[in-house]
Order: structure tokens, then sequence, then C-alpha cells
């Protein structure tokens, strides 16, 4: 039985945490890490398009973002899968732990599955922009 009263606050804590790592990902790593260039010449060298690489930094930053903040959270969550799905591919030939060289698949698959969590959860607590289900739920007690 889920209880009630916590569920909205574990929404919004797997809301945070994938925004974070999110944003992480997109500002920190490929973009002040690498580079935009840098990026661009990865996402190349692996076969995919280098504007690929604008687009996984966009989805990202503004993704990480959304979710941390609580603006459309179930849409956005779905609108990032293709992008984890992507990387859980990319990883496939590296092995399962993303220890290894080249990073395995177990990081992003299981970040797919937590999108997919947050998008049968819902916002969550504290959400600036709550869903309209959750807003007539509110409005129905």
């Amino acid at each position: 039985m889920i209880d009630d009263r916590t569920a909205p606050y574990a929404a919004l804590l797997l809301r945070v945490s994938l925004g974070a790592l999110l944003l992480a990902h997109g500002l920190l790593l490929k973009v002040l890490t690498f580079g935009i260039p840098g990026t661009v010449g990865y996402f190349e060298s692996i076969g995919y398009p280098g504007f690929f690489a604008y687009l996984v930094i966009l989805g990202e930053i503004g993704g990480g973002l959304a979710l941390i903040l609580g603006l459309w959270t179930r849409p956005i969550a779905l609108l990032l899968l293709p992008l984890l799905i992507g990387a859980t591919l990319q990883h496939v030939g590296n092995g399962w732990m993303f220890a290894g060289k080249g990073g395995g698949w177990e990081f992003p698959a299981f970040w797919t599955i937590m999108l997919v969590v947050q998008a049968l959860l819902g916002d969550g607590a504290f959400a600036l922009r709550p869903s309209f289900q959750q807003l007539r739920i509110a409005e129905a007690r």
C-alpha cells in the first residue's frame, strides 16, 4: 500500500535527483568538462550525427532544470527516455558495469527505468507546475 503522506516527498526526491544528474551530465560534463566541440566530436566518433550532441545537451540541461523545478514532470520524464535509451544502447557493448572501460549499461538502464517511475508517480511535493490530474485530485478533497 502506498503511504499518501510520504509518497509526494518520495516523488520529489526522485524528481530532484534525476534533474540534478541530468544537469550534471549536460552542463558539468558535456559543456564545461568536454566542451561543446569535444562533445560533438565524441558523438561523431561513435557514429552519430554531430547535431545529436546539441540535442542531448539541450535535453539534459533543460530537462534537468524542469525536473528540479517540477515543471511538466510527466511529459519531461517521457521526453527524456529516448536520450537515456540511446545512452543505454551506446554502452551495451561495454559490458554491464558502468565503472568498466567505456562505461557499461547498468547506470543508463537504471536511469531509464527511474524516468519511467517518475512519469508514473508524477510531480510530487513542491512542484512549480503540478500536473492537471494532481490539481483535480486536490480540488476534489
